[in-house]
């Protein structure tokens, strides 16, 4: 059929599509210009007139290659970013798996919304809420620990940084477990009850049944989740490290790319330096995310 056919034929549903299609191209192709910043030496008071600025090439890239915090950048984002990754990432799987087992209904209702209402809050209300649970004053932790003799002193655990990537990923995984969980709900009531009958039949104890049916049958849901997981792999996080770090004692282990961006571009007003950094992390981004996908395809599901 002639495209412009099947486009007119089709033109209720084009038209339902087409803010979305204008609100992606105004608010992120159009601002890709600005990607031309990294190779100039920006000056912000010349905005109107952007190509007058000077080409420099590589320059902001090699001065984020040669820094010496580059080490510790990459270290720290990498691994906040594993982390989230193989904790966070099966987390909400275990919880929809561990719901679908559940049969009283009142009961799955209420943890359901427990669990959904954390991702809801804004980070500043979660970092508020952490930072008075781990206080050294008053604080429940604390309160707890010296009520079961396991400390004498409170502890200031937002100011130690061996505590401070498993309070970032207790609290990540706290917040995002519950609405994650919906998706693989969702996909896991798409599953035929008849496959758990027949294996019921056979003497399939639980545990197998969720092994040999549930997991392969949502498999495909996991692998493209786990794709566009992968494609975020340099994305450990902004707004939660900004509020639960605030700590300059912290910056060794809580130091990653996007923060690092803020302060240089926003902060000290480097922004051809900035967007070098930004830039560097979305090709990276763009790799990892074609790999993970061709990896995927050969397993028989993939996003293209």
């Amino acid at each position: 059929m002639n495209p412009f056919r099947r486009f007119w034929k089709q033109i209720d549903v084009q038209l339902m599509v087409l803010p979305g299609i204008l609100l992606v191209f105004v608010f992120s192709y159009i601002p890709m210009y600005g990607i031309l910043t990294a190779f100039m030496d920006y000056d912000i008071f010349t905005a109107h007139r952007i190509f007058e600025n000077p080409w420099v090439g590589f320059k902001h890239f090699e001065a984020f290659f040669n820094a010496p915090n580059f080490g510790t950048l990459m270290r720290n984002t990498i691994v906040i970013s594993l982390l989230k990754f193989f904790i966070g990432f099966p987390a909400p799987i275990i919880l929809a798996l561990m719901l679908n087992e559940v049969r009283h209904m009142v009961f799955k209702r209420i943890v359901q919304t427990i669990t959904y209402l954390p991702h809801f809050m804004s980070w500043v209300i979660v970092g508020g809420l952490v930072m008075s649970l781990l206080s050294t004053d008053n604080g429940s932790v604390n309160i707890f620990l010296k009520g079961v003799g396991a400390i004498d002193e409170p502890i200031n655990f937002l100011s130690i940084k061996e505590y401070f990537w498993t309070i970032l990923i207790s609290t990540n995984v706290w917040k995002e477990i519950g609405f994650a969980s919906i998706v693989y709900l969702a996909a896991i009531a798409g599953v035929d009850p008849h496959l758990y009958e027949a294996a019921d039949i056979d003497g399939a104890s639980k545990f197998k049944q969720i092994y040999l049916i549930t997991i392969p049958t949502i498999m495909p849901v996991i692998l493209i989740f786990m794709i566009l997981a992968v494609g975020n792999l340099l994305n450990a996080g902004f707004e939660d490290i900004l509020i639960l770090a605030e700590n300059p004692l912290l910056r060794p282990v809580s130091d990653v790319i996007d923060v690092y961006v803020y302060r240089i571009g926003l902060q000290n007003f480097k922004y051809s330096f900035a967007v070098a950094i930004g830039l560097f992390k979305a090709v990276i981004s763009i790799g990892l995310l074609t790999i993970a996908n061709y990896l995927a395809r050969k397993a028989g599901s993939s996003l293209w």
